[in-house]
């Protein structure tokens, strides 16, 4: 599957304006300023597609990014903002869960978490909701070129033993350096291609591997 045309297609807070139709949804979720937005820049090719800001909080809508009328992106509001209001803290929450529990589109579940921090309450809580939901996931832990390439592989392992990951798919992953496969102890500061890093992130899903065409 070739993207050639990804787009923003709407910035929705009810249900009543999320997209009509049948598409598949990559749903993602994290914390806030984990890097959702970048994500989907960078597995688009696209500098500013989602809007990227260094406040965490920014997203509070749930954005919708039509992937060639073949799949969403469809990037959650971000948890866990210290300076959320307990009653903000409270609705974010049961925002995202009530998202997850009423999408009869969502194919797969993806969630970011920063490799340079064990995950906090709110990404155990998260990653025991998605268990439970039964939904396809994969695990991405974020900002891989923020640590040396050695200490890659380590803090993965960390993160799986501290969520007691043990079956679940988990890549480190970069919106500088993309999908970084396990083991690898030497990465080139230059982004892979899109089809490299596609395939590597949704090796999971076979049916649905696709490619993002590159900008002109």
């Amino acid at each position: 599957m070739l993207i050639k045309n990804p787009k923003f297609e709407i910035s929705a807070v009810s249900k009543k304006q999320y997209p009509k139709g049948n598409l598949p949804e990559i749903v993602l979720v994290g914390k806030s300023n984990v890097g959702k937005s970048s994500f989907v820049n960078t597995m688009t090719n696209r500098k500013s597609l989602a809007r990227t800001s260094n406040v965490p909080g920014k997203t509070r809508q749930i954005n919708f990014y039509n992937m060639d009328d073949k799949f969403y992106f469809v990037d959650l509001p971000g948890y866990g903002y210290s300076k959320m209001s307990k009653e903000e803290k409270v609705f974010s929450g049961n925002y995202i869960e009530k998202y997850l529990e009423e999408g009869q589109n969502v194919s797969l579940i993806i969630l970011l978490l920063d490799i340079r921090h064990k995950p906090t309450s709110d990404d155990m809580l998260m990653y025991d909701y998605i268990l439970k939901s039964n939904l396809p996931f994969i695990v991405l832990t974020n900002k891989a070129d923020k640590i040396a390439v050695t200490k890659v592989d380590d803090e993965v392992e960390r993160i799986k033993n501290t969520l007691g990951i043990s079956y679940s798919t988990i890549l480190p992953f970069s919106s500088e350096i993309a999908a970084i496969p396990a083991g690898v102890r030497s990465i080139p500061r230059t982004s892979l291609t899109m089809s490299t890093t596609v395939v590597n992130v949704f090796s999971s899903i076979p049916p649905r591997r696709f490619t993002i065409a590159p900008r002109r």
